[in-house]
């Protein structure tokens, strides 16, 4: 920005900005889809002026100039108008005219996103090296005329438990003297984690949901999907597929009044009921919807004014310990629903993972634990608590299972891993390694985002707005200018694709174990790693 002749702290050039509009004047036709497209309105239509020398002939006059007025397509400077990478400029480009280049050099505009004093947001990624779960292999293998070794062929059965297995003789010791066996669900070991109905545009949700419809119904897949915080519509409230639905109920409590009113109207149960602690990608930290997303839709479903910010406490602002937690939040929930749906709480991978297992342990209505890891992905989260806060979930996981082997109960308490699976692609492999680590199944979120709608968000800070609404393929955005680009029934495709591929692929991975017929959980003498500090944290085997 230059102002009165004088060049302002923040003033940038193109060429400090980490991303540079590269723009063709003689394919350019004009049409304009470019700026109009563009979510960050990095680019506009600008006057140009440019000079020619006009040589005369001999000496007897000097050259004149000429000047050309032309249109074109300019980038802004401003760090508030900074590209981000999203190429939908170049998507929509008939003539293939514009397209925006990383930057050759270190990212300048880091230092200046702060102004006003508000530090800078990103939407959902981390910048990390490659991470412990891609280094695993599976190293365990039948050579015994086994037909699992053929996954081609041999059928499987790929199915886990949600809900607390007691031993036979505590279950009929309950059934004695309560009347009462805590509820068991059999589902498919892959989950869609927290994404709430506000977070994720209407189409995206819609399409999510769609694709778990026909997985379960069509292919008999038992695939479920957690709503996160803010409840959901209220038409799937009301409606047979709720079945297929793990409710969430945060800190904030959005959303919670509507399924309360619902409760009389239900056709069927949800499949669980999931109390948020934490967020492995910001332990301590609450959510946050911002404001651009609060339309009059989410805010009815909420009981909220529309146009404010909802921020979620970092804690359940109605209990102080983990104890009182599981003797109301958990035991009110089971009530609720005349303690016919699993309830189990969601926390972040931390050193405190531990303390909260072990209480988990000793009351019978705790269905589970959910795990949260450092590499999740969140659009709410501030990029020090992305960097620099959390436990990575491979050893975190490993020692609380390592923990329920201590006290006997590996087979009674199952464990759900979440956060950075299938970060590098390798969604089936890093599920496997995590199972055979000691989880009962595995969360996905920004994967599935990822391959069922396209995210153009990278590693390497390209895109990453999915806070502010402004996601250029209206995944998360309440825009309906936004959002209408992107069709649900694609994206359902997509999910059901994710999901058949996924199936494939772990097969290929657990069908050499000899282990066709149930989940290898705990399974950890299959693995190996090429790193010895790695082994002997989470006490698989060293190879090299």
């Amino acid at each position: 920005m230059v102002t009165n002749g004088f060049i302002a702290p923040s003033s940038l050039s193109v060429k400090d900005l980490p991303w540079q509009v590269h723009w063709s004047r003689d394919r350019c036709t004009l049409c304009g889809r470019c700026t109009a497209v563009c979510p960050v309105h990095a680019i506009e239509l600008a006057v140009f002026r440019k000079r020619a020398v006009q040589p005369v002939l001999g000496l007897k006059e000097p050259p004149s100039s000429l000047f050309q007025v032309f249109y074109g397509i300019r980038q802004k400077t401003d760090p508030a108008y900074a590209c981000i990478g999203c190429a939908m400029c170049t998507m929509v480009c008939p003539n293939e005219a514009i397209i925006p280049v990383r930057s050759d050099e270190a990212d300048k505009l880091r230092y200046h996103v702060n102004r006003g004093g508000q530090p800078r947001r990103r939407g959902g990624r981390r910048n990390m090296p490659d991470g412990v779960l891609d280094r695993i292999k599976f190293t365990r293998i039948s050579m015994l005329t086994d037909p699992a070794l053929d996954a081609g062929r041999h059928e499987f059965e790929l199915r886990t438990l949600l809900g607390r297995i007691l031993p036979p003789e505590d279950s009929l010791q309950l059934l004695k003297d309560e009347g009462w066996i805590p509820p068991v669900r059999e589902i498919y070991p892959l989950i869609i984690g927290g994404m709430s109905f506000g977070a994720l545009s209407p189409n995206m949700w819609e399409g999510l949901q769609m694709g778990v419809a026909y997985l379960n119904e069509e292919l008999g897949m038992p695939v479920r999907m957690c709503t996160g915080e803010g409840g959901c519509p209220p038409r799937l409230l009301r409606s047979r597929f709720l079945k297929y639905v793990i409710l969430q109920i945060a800190s904030g409590y959005f959303g919670w009044d509507e399924i309360i009113h619902a409760l009389p109207e239900m056709k069927e149960d949800p499949c669980a009921v999931e109390i948020k602690y934490g967020q492995g990608a910001k332990p301590g930290d609450g959510g946050l919807l911002m404001w651009y997303k609060v339309n009059q839709l989410i805010a009815a479903i909420r009981g909220v004014p529309s146009g404010v910010s909802l921020p979620s406490p970092p804690t359940h602002q109605t209990m102080y310990s983990i104890e009182e937690a599981v003797a109301k939040m958990i035991q009110s929930m089971s009530m609720a629903w005349g303690f016919r749906v699993p309830v189990y709480p969601k926390i972040s991978g931390t050193s405190t993972a531990l303390a909260v297992l072990n209480n988990l342990t000793r009351n019978p209505y705790a269905a589970g634990l959910a795990i949260d890891g450092e590499d999740g992905g969140t659009g709410a989260a501030y990029n020090v608590s992305l960097d620099h806060m959390g436990h990575p979930i491979a050893s975190n996981l490993r020692d609380c299972y390592l923990n329920l082997v201590k006290l006997g109960k590996q087979n009674e308490l199952p464990l759900f891993a979440g956060g950075g699976i299938g970060k590098r692609g390798n969604l089936a492999a890093n599920a496997a390694a995590l199972i055979m680590l000691g989880a009962s199944g595995v969360q996905i979120g920004k994967y599935i985002m990822q391959a069922a709608a396209g995210c153009v968000g990278s590693e390497s800070d390209r895109c990453n707005v999915c806070n502010i609404g402004i996601c250029p393929k209206g995944i998360t955005s309440q825009d309906p200018r936004l959002y209408r680009r992107l069709d649900p029934e694609l994206v359902a495709e997509r999910v059901v694709d994710v999901f058949l591929a996924f199936d494939t692929e772990f097969k290929k991975i657990v069908a050499p174990l000899g282990r066709s017929t149930s989940l290898p959980i705990g399974m950890s003498d299959a693995l190996g790693v090429d790193d010895r500090n790695i082994a002997e944290r989470l006490q698989i085997r060293y190879v090299v």
